[in-house]
């Protein structure tokens, strides 16, 4: 009997606190989901060149330059500015880079965009900008899409230790030499 009464007292005290999570606790996905692009995009390929991690904004019938405006400083996509990791000494665009990670910014317009690797850190959109920050500014030559790229995107093709980064959103294409 005591011990019947034991197993039911231990049971009621295990409903009044229960240890599982709530899943209400937990976020709903982001409008504008976290992403990574590398290169190698391979997962097995271990020894990366360049990795990116942004957010990927759609455009939801919105225009391109309404989203991120020319003249600019733009975040690279959506909340928080990209990063971008370079796992060697690089060249990025025509200038020399070392290993390590940036904030990545841009600068659109409608003939070419402005890459900036700038040294400042955990920066949500471009909103505190420094240019004081920055390390190189570089041209990425803009082409035209045949279709529209409805999320920001951004993806690297290449061979062995020279790669391509492209930009992609809306019918915009938007791309810059990585070399290691």
């Amino acid at each position: 009997m005591k011990k019947s009464i034991l197993i039911i007292a231990i049971f009621a005290i295990s409903m009044l606190f229960p240890t599982e999570m709530s899943a209400q606790k937990f976020p709903k996905i982001d409008v504008s989901p976290m992403d990574a692009s590398s290169f190698p995009e391979n997962w097995r390929e271990s020894n990366k060149l360049v990795k990116v991690v942004y957010s990927r904004p759609q455009l939801k019938g919105r225009t391109l330059d309404k989203l991120a405006p020319n003249d600019k400083v733009w975040r690279t996509g959506a909340n928080e500015a990209a990063e971008i990791t370079f796992y060697k000494d690089v060249t990025f665009g025509d200038k020399k880079v070392k290993a390590g990670t940036y904030t990545l910014f841009t600068i659109p317009t409608d003939n070419e965009w402005t890459f900036i690797l700038s040294n400042q850190k955990n920066v949500w959109g471009s909103y505190f900008y420094d240019k004081a920050e920055d390390v190189v500014r570089v041209s990425g030559e803009v082409s035209k899409s045949k279709d529209s790229i409805e999320a920001f995107s951004i993806v690297f093709e290449g061979e062995e230790e020279n790669a391509t980064m492209y930009l992609g959103w809306g019918n915009t294409l938007v791309s810059v030499p990585v070399k290691g």
